[in-house]
């Protein structure tokens, strides 16, 4: 997914993840995939969303429901790994853009301890800039998760993360590039399990899926809602020890346009839930549907466009 680490600056890994999967340039220009202007004057909003399947849905069905209420909302869809695109949001490229609760808590406090919803989303409000602001979360939840070929679950006795300890250092992890580093991350699974895989593949998206499905990698970070666990017969490992903690799908938006954003998206969280999350996915990932078709028809189904 998400979605984690203490506030950083942008880093040399961040840049190379983003040119590895999304291409050259600068993410923000105005020639970046869009399909839409990314000015932003007056009451005019662009939403962000990062490298992935859900993100680029999330911010559709948004703009959507912005458009709804007579807001001009455009998108700007892969921006890459959160550290690029929480720069976007604060510099104003961006006003508003899908996150996790938990993975947000991780990256500004590196000890952050909470795994309650409710207490994740109160303890980040109080991390934020100043100039952010979370609206509604949702009861969606989507988290990362630690994902193998039921093959492998089956010879090695996987069930767990933890049981990984014994048999990590001879495999392979896939990953995006920037869980490499985070708290959450490579380095969570070594303090909090006690697992060190033997090698690190960065890469995202149906890449990813498709490395593990054929045998490139081992294991692979993979988000909960991701329809390709269940269509692969993937087997996801229980977090026991709960790392990757909650991770409610929430709107963060520029402080300054809360006020704007908040009835019609609050009105959107509202409405998802983790199933109808995964649904939506299978039509963008599985069945190849257009995110701004499937986003439409979630709002006009909700009656929020």
């Amino acid at each position: 997914m998400k979605r984690m680490t203490a506030v950083l600056a942008l880093t040399t890994t961040a840049i190379l993840g983003l040119s590895a999967c999304g291409g050259g340039g600068d993410p923000l220009s105005s020639d970046s995939p869009s399909g839409s202007s990314t000015s932003a004057s007056g009451g005019d909003v662009v939403i962000g969303s990062a490298d992935f399947p859900e993100s680029e849905l999330l911010a559709e069905i948004y703009a959507g429901a912005l458009k709804a209420k007579g807001v001009n909302a455009t998108t700007k869809p892969r921006i890459g790994s959160r550290e690029i695109y929480l720069k976007a949001l604060e510099d104003g490229s961006i006003q508003a853009i899908p996150e996790y609760t938990g993975a947000l808590g991780f990256f500004y406090d590196k000890n952050f301890k909470e795994t309650d919803p409710d207490k994740v989303y109160s303890a980040v409000e109080g991390l934020l800039p100043d100039t952010f602001a979370m609206l509604e979360k949702s009861a969606a939840e989507d988290n990362d998760s630690i994902v193998v070929t039921k093959e492998t679950a089956d010879s090695k006795s996987l069930k767990t993360i933890g049981d990984l300890k014994a048999t990590a250092g001879q495999m392979s992890l896939g990953a995006p590039p920037e869980f490499q580093k985070r708290p959450q991350g490579v380095p969570g699974l070594a303090s909090t399990y006690g697992v060190t895989f033997k090698s690190f593949r960065p890469l995202t998206g149906q890449g990813l899926v498709q490395a593990l499905k054929n045998g490139q990698v081992d294991a692979a970070n993979i988000f909960t809602t991701d329809p390709s666990i269940a269509e692969n017969g993937f087997v996801s490992l229980e977090d026991t020890d709960k790392l990757f903690g909650s991770q409610n799908i929430v709107p963060l938006v520029a402080k300054d346009k809360a006020e704007q954003l908040a009835p019609a998206l609050d009105a959107v969280s509202k409405a998802l839930t983790t199933e109808v999350i995964s649904g939506l996915l299978k039509q963008t990932v599985t069945d190849k549907k257009d995110a701004k078709d499937v986003a439409a028809q979630f709002l006009k189904d909700n009656n929020l466009g």
